[in-house]
C-alpha cells in the first residue's frame, strides 16, 4: 500500500523548496551590482560606451547601464532621481546641476568639438568659413534648410547658443526644421533634405548614412566640446548608489580611463580627447 502521507509530505518538501528558490531568484537579481549612467547620445552612437564599459566591469565587476538621450533631458532624469551618475556635454547647465545641490561635484572628462555639415552643393557658399557664426548667418540670409536636434539636448544648446550670437531667432523660420530627435536622426533628415546641421565630431565620423553630407565649417575656438561627469547627490536623493557611482567616476578619471578614451579611434581618427584634472 502506498504512504499518502510520506507522499505528501515529500511534494510539500518539494513545493516549499521550489517556492523558496522562486523567492530567492529576485533577491539575487535585486542584489547586482549595477549604476544607471544617465548620459548623451554622442558618447552611446559614437560607440564610446560600448568601448569602455568592459574595461570597468572587468576591473570592478560594477555594470553599467547608460540611458542615452539627449543632455536637457539626461539632465532632469538626474534631477529626478533616475541616475546614479550623470555624464553629459553642456558645462553651464551642469553647473547650475551642482549649484542646486542636484550633483556632488562636476569633473571635466573629454573634448572634441562640433562640426557645421551640409551638402556638397553649399547653397549658401559657406564652404571653408572659418567663422561659424558669419557662416549661420549666411544660411539664414540665403534661405538654406537647417536641421536643428530642437530637442534641448547639449548639440541644440550649443547649436541656439550660436544663433543667438548671429542676433538670429531661427525657430519661426521656413528654412528652419527642427527633429525633435537624436543626432543619427538629425543627420538623417539632413541628409534627406540636403540641409545644414550642426553635429558633434564623434557621431559624424560614426555615422554611416553621409550621403551627399560634408564637413563645411570646422575649427572655429566656439565650436569647442567640453564633456563632464557627476555623481547625483545621496543627500538629495538616498538612493543613489553613491559608492558604485564614485568608483566609476574615479575609473573614468584615472590614467587608466583617460588613456582608453584617448585610444578610442574610429577609422584612425581619435574621437574624444581625454582633460581630466588630477583630483588628489
Amino acid at each position: 500500500m502506498i504512504d499518502r502521507v510520506a507522499v505528501w509530505t515529500r511534494r510539500t518538501v518539494m513545493a516549499v523548496m521550489a517556492a523558496a528558490l522562486l523567492a530567492a531568484t529576485p533577491a539575487m537579481a535585486d542584489d547586482e551590482s549595477f549604476i544607471i549612467v544617465s548620459s548623451t547620445t554622442s558618447t552611446e552612437n559614437s560607440g564610446l560606451f560600448a568601448y569602455l564599459l568592459p574595461m570597468f566591469e572587468a576591473k570592478t565587476g560594477i555594470q553599467v547601464r547608460v540611458v542615452a538621450v539627449g543632455t536637457g533631458k539626461a539632465i532632469q532624469q538626474a534631477r529626478d532621481g533616475d541616475a546614479d551618475v550623470l555624464f553629459v556635454h553642456h558645462k553651464p547647465s551642469e553647473g547650475m546641476f551642482v549649484d542646486e545641490g542636484f550633483g556632488v561635484i562636476r569633473h571635466d572628462v573629454m573634448y572634441n568639438d562640433f562640426v557645421l555639415v551640409g551638402p556638397s552643393s553649399d547653397p549658401a557658399g559657406i564652404a571653408g568659413t572659418a567663422d561659424v557664426v558669419s557662416a549661420l548667418a549666411e544660411i539664414a540670409q540665403q534661405g538654406a534648410i537647417f536641421a536643428s536636434r530642437g530637442d534641448d539636448s547639449g548639440t541644440n544648446k550649443k547649436e541656439l547658443g550660436l544663433w543667438d550670437e548671429a542676433g538670429i531667432a531661427p525657430a519661426d523660420q521656413p528654412w528652419y526644421r527642427a527633429t525633435g530627435s537624436g543626432m543619427g536622426a538629425t543627420l538623417n533628415t539632413a541628409s534627406d533634405l540636403d540641409a545644414y546641421t550642426l553635429t558633434d565630431r564623434a557621431t559624424w565620423l560614426a555615422f554611416q548614412n553621409k550621403g551627399d553630407l560634408e564637413i563645411v565649417v570646422e575649427g572655429d575656438g566656439r565650436l569647442f566640446n567640453q564633456y563632464g561627469i557627476i555623481l547625483v547627490s545621496p543627500e538629495r536623493h538616498p538612493h543613489v548608489k553613491a559608492d558604485e557611482g564614485q568608483a566609476f567616476i574615479d575609473w573614468i578619471l584615472s590614467p587608466e580611463g583617460q588613456n582608453a578614451i584617448a585610444a578610442f579611434e574610429i577609422d584612425g581618427q581619435q574621437l574624444f580627447f581625454p582633460n581630466a584634472q588630477p583630483t588628489g
